[in-house]
């Protein structure tokens, strides 16, 4: 089976793709981690988000993926590891802008269709669920008031970032407010996707969430 869980930012969607996944015995795909990495060859070759001419030759010259190295999964950009580069608020933001152009989302598509070939994987993103894989076999939409979350992402990134909780919830709500009013692909619930407000839940109760539903859905999937 596919399993696929959406959500705004904060939310907690990484760490529980991650034990979900785990769990299960599937591949974790953090897709948003992919339009992470062209927002940074973007911004390492100056080139704005609006600018699709520029963004499709970027893209043609392009080498991107996802390696296992010592069971970590590592992502690489044109053969070297950008893992560690991606999470910083510069970064953050420029994803958020890239990911709304159509060459952008067209690129990672045919990407995420491979990845997901094969099944017995967890997708995590913002669109999994409603435009790249709609035929899942269970969709999942994570999310938690916007305080909760820009607690959750503070606390998270706290010893690099130089920001002040206000400031990572005023990013949040405008990360936000970009994601649900883009043109293509808004961020959104899919129509049939289970709806888990984690505001006051913890990570495991959330992932013991998810496999209740999963077992009621698919028994045969928990072993």
């Amino acid at each position: 089976m596919l399993v696929t869980i959406d959500g705004p930012a904060g939310a907690g969607k990484t760490t529980v793709s991650r034990i979900l996944a785990r769990r299960l015995g599937f591949r974790y795909v953090d897709t948003g981690a992919l339009y992470r990495g062209i927002a940074l060859a973007s911004l390492r070759a100056n080139i704005d988000a609006d600018d699709d001419g520029g963004l499709e030759t970027l893209l043609d010259n392009l080498d991107i993926g996802f390696v296992v190295q010592d069971g970590a999964t590592r992502l690489m950009l044109n053969e070297q590891d950008i893992t560690d580069k991606i999470r910083t608020p510069g970064v953050t933001m420029a994803a958020s802008a890239v990911s709304a152009r159509p060459v952008v989302r067209q690129y990672l598509l045919k990407i995420q269709h491979d990845l997901g070939s094969q099944k017995k994987a967890v997708f995590e993103g913002r669109d999994m669920g409603t435009v790249v894989f709609p035929e899942a076999d269970l969709k999942f939409y994570l999310d938690a008031s916007v305080h909760v979350r820009a607690i959750r992402r503070f606390d998270e990134f706290k010893d690099q970032r130089h920001q002040s909780i206000g400031e990572v919830e005023a990013d949040i709500r405008q990360r936000d407010e970009n994601d649900s009013t883009r043109a293509v692909a808004p961020l959104r619930a899919a129509e049939d996707a289970i709806v888990i407000d984690a505001t006051k839940l913890s990570i495991e109760q959330v992932v013991e969430t998810m496999l209740e539903h999963i077992q009621r859905h698919h028994p045969d999937a928990i072993h």
